[in-house]
Formats: C-alpha cells, sequence, structure tokens
C-alpha cells in the first residue's frame, strides 16, 4: 500500500461523510469503497436513504469547513486513514477512524505504544503500582496511552509527561472531560504529547461514547494493562477490544478483598497475562512491535465490476437502467429481505450471512448497509453483525 495525502477537498468529504447520520467506520469504508471516493458515496446517500423511506443528515460543506477553520485555530490537525501521518497500529483495526483529530506533536502517534486503564477510583496502591508502570514503559521508549479519566489514567499520564503520553478524548477537543483535567491536557501537549479525538468540535461526551474512545486506545498501543477494575469497569471493555484487536492484554492481580480487583484478576484467570513490571510488558512486547502489525488497505478494493457479474445485480423497482460503465454500478436492493430475516440479536458472521442466504456478498454487503442506515444493525469483531430491535 502506497500512503497518499488528501487533498484539502477529499478531507472535507471525508469530515462530511463521517460526520453523515448512521455512518460509522465501517460504514465510511464500505461507501468509499463501493462509489470508489467520498464524494462519490456522498452524492449517492440520500438516494440509498430514500429507498429504505427516509431522509438522512448530512452535514453541509459549510459546516465542515467551518469546524476545520475553528480546528485550525486551536492547532488541530485531521489526519485520514492512510496517509502516512496516520498510526498504524490504529490503521490495523477495522474499525479505525476514518478521520483523526489531533493536537500537538504528531511524532509521538509514529512511535509505539502501551495502553494504562484503570479504575477512576484507583486504591494507593494502584495508583503507586501505575505510576511505576508508566515511568518504566517511558524509559524503555513506549509511549503510555490513556483515557485522561479520573483515577489511574490520570496518573499514568503524569508518570509519562516526560517521556510521552496520548490522551485519547471521549468528546470534542473543546470539551475536555473531567473538567478538572484541563490542566493536564495543557501540560501534555506543553510536554510534546498530544491528545487526538475522533469526535467534532463542541461534542460533549457522552456514555455511549466512552466505549468508542476505548477502541481507540487499545487500537493505538501494541498491548493494554489493566491496573484496577471493578466487574462492570469500562476499563474490561478495553482490555476485550484490545483482544478483538490481536493485541495484548496484562493485568495487575488485587487483593481477593479489594471490589475494585475483582475484574483485573478475573482477567487473569480467564487467561489475560499477570505482570507485575515494566519489564516483563517490555519483553513481551518486544516481538510484535518487532514484527510489527498488519496494516490493512485504508480503503477496501477498488475494482468493483470484477468482483461479481453485472447480472447478478438485483434491482429495485421495475424499470432499471443500465449499470453506466463509467461510474459505480447501481446499488442492489433486495425487497424480499432474506438476509434481514436471518438476522438476530446474536452476532453472526458475515461470511455466514452469504453461505445461508445463497445471494451473492455484494447483495448481502448491500442490504446490510441499508439495515445500518435505518439504524437497524450493529457490527461486531470478527466481521459479525447482529440486528437492532425496532423502537
Amino acid at each position: 500500500m502506497t500512503a497518499t495525502v488528501l487533498s484539502d477537498a477529499e478531507r472535507l468529504d471525508w469530515l462530511r461523510l463521517i460526520r453523515s447520520d448512521h455512518v460509522g467506520p465501517r460504514t465510511f469504508r464500505l461507501l468509499v469503497t463501493r462509489f470508489g471516493s467520498a464524494t462519490a458515496a456522498l452524492d449517492a446517500l440520500p438516494d440509498l436513504a430514500r429507498r429504505n423511506g427516509r431522509a438522512v443528515r448530512i452535514p453541509s460543506r459549510v459546516s465542515i469547513e467551518a469546524e476545520m477553520a475553528a480546528g485550525a485555530r486551536a492547532g488541530i490537525r485531521y489526519v485520514a486513514l492512510g496517509e502516512p501521518l496516520y498510526p498504524k497500529p490504529l490503521q490495523a483495526i477495522d474499525t479505525a477512524p476514518p478521520v483523526l483529530a489531533v493536537r500537538g506533536d504528531l511524532a509521538i502517534l509514529q512511535r509505539p505504544a502501551v495502553a494504562i486503564v484503570g479504575s477512576r477510583n484507583a486504591s494507593a496502591t494502584g495508583l503507586a503500582m501505575t505510576e511505576r508502570l508508566a515511568r518504566g514503559l517511558g524509559e524503555a521508549g513506549l509511549v503510555v496511552v490513556s483515557g485522561l479519566a479520573r483515577g489511574i489514567d490520570t496518573r499514568a499520564h503524569r508518570a509519562s509527561l516526560g517521556s510521552g503520553t496520548i490522551a485519547v478524548l471521549a468528546g470534542g477537543h473543546d470539551r475536555i472531560y473531567p473538567a478538572e483535567n484541563k490542566s493536564l491536557a495543557e501540560a501534555i501537549l506543553d510536554a510534546g504529547g498530544a491528545l487526538v479525538s475522533e469526535m467534532p468540535l463542541g461534542c460533549e461526551p457522552r456514555a455511549k461514547d466512552f466505549p468508542r474512545r476505548n477502541r481507540i486506545v487499545s487500537g493505538l498501543s501494541y498491548g493494554t494493562i489493566v491496573v484496577e477494575a471493578a466487574r462492570h469497569s469500562g476499563s474490561l471493555i478495553t482490555a476485550r477490544l484490545a483482544l478483538e484487536q490481536g493485541r495484548e492484554v496484562f493485568a495487575i492481580p488485587g487483593s481477593p478483598l479489594d471490589p475494585r480487583a475483582e475484574g483485573t484478576n478475573d482477567l487473569i484467570r480467564e487467561g489475560a497475562t499477570l505482570r507485575a513490571s515494566a519489564d516483563h510488558v517490555t519483553a513481551a512486547l518486544k516481538p510484535l512491535i518487532a514484527n510489527g502489525l498488519a496494516v490493512q488497505d485504508p480503503l477496501l478494493a477498488r475494482d468493483r465490476h470484477a468482483e461479481e457479474p453485472q447480472a447478478s445485480f438485483v434491482w429495485d423497482g421495475d424499470s432499471p437502467e443500465a449499470p453506466d460503465e463509467e461510474g459505480p454500478a447501481p446499488i442492489e436492493v433486495v425487497t424480499a429481505d432474506p438476509v434481514e430475516s436471518l438476522l438476530g440479536a446474536a452476532p453472526v458472521s458475515i461470511d455466514e450471512l452469504v453461505r445461508l442466504s445463497g445471494l451473492p456478498i455484494r447483495v448481502v454487503q448491500t442490504t446490510l448497509l441499508e439495515l445500518e442506515l435505518r439504524g437497524r444493525l450493529e457490527r461486531h469483531g470478527g466481521n459479525s453483525v447482529s440486528l437492532v430491535p425496532e423502537r
């Protein structure tokens, strides 16, 4: 894959598309691959939504231009998937943000990193362990990544200010959460670290945004260390995401009498690597860092017409137009919804849907895309999907 840099116009259209209703990272890839560019996908999106009986909100060029101008004034750079400055470990996950808003030193995104996460209501022992780990990892040349939350996250960032740290935000760059960590965010920037977010300026972090942030925390990192976590802690979500992304997960054991250690002790029983020092972590990660991660093409294969013969298309309406050979073929729509009938609350792989439905993969992918635009589809790791019940 040859890294390329988007033009200003392309970057604007990428932001418009990823900011559109029901368009997440996976859908973004599918749309751009299907139509050849973000610009073409934006042109096709309203018609695609109308076929499902609803409108779709697409941000105007003016609004995105205003966001980019405000970002520039705040020192934000918008780095697109596949560009040379986009962090390679993050590009290796299938939910990588198409555009990452970065404030600070972009060079730090190219250094190998380890995530440290844990309880917001951390114990003194947990905080001391976090500080020791963060300092040791920094001395070994590793960047520390965390989520700027209270407790373990805060201590991890502070202990690695001198060696390099990255904070991943759940909201926009101008909506630091918690508010008391605004000074820490500035200290990270002053020390040569970076703040990253996929959210637009002005976006207040919501409960559902924190798991989204967590997959970036783990995605930027070769490994994730969980210091303290109760059984229902968000840190366990980060650990699960790291495992799904093919990264190492380390857990620090704690007292069986402390509920803040129940989650980490469970992780160890379930197979997470027990590690008590930075040396243990760096030794375990050395082969992975040396060999690198399998970085996928930022946009899937562009040769749309080679995948399926034109005769396999399923058309919507009685008098379909012929495919335009100079542009993308018209979208396929399955009116009887055989794919939807196979879906339920339990995740199922897309390969299995293709096998069970007997339909071409292009038709299955198109139906899934339409369900996602209607808010009826949830995507999971391992290329699997489930149906969201109608409200």
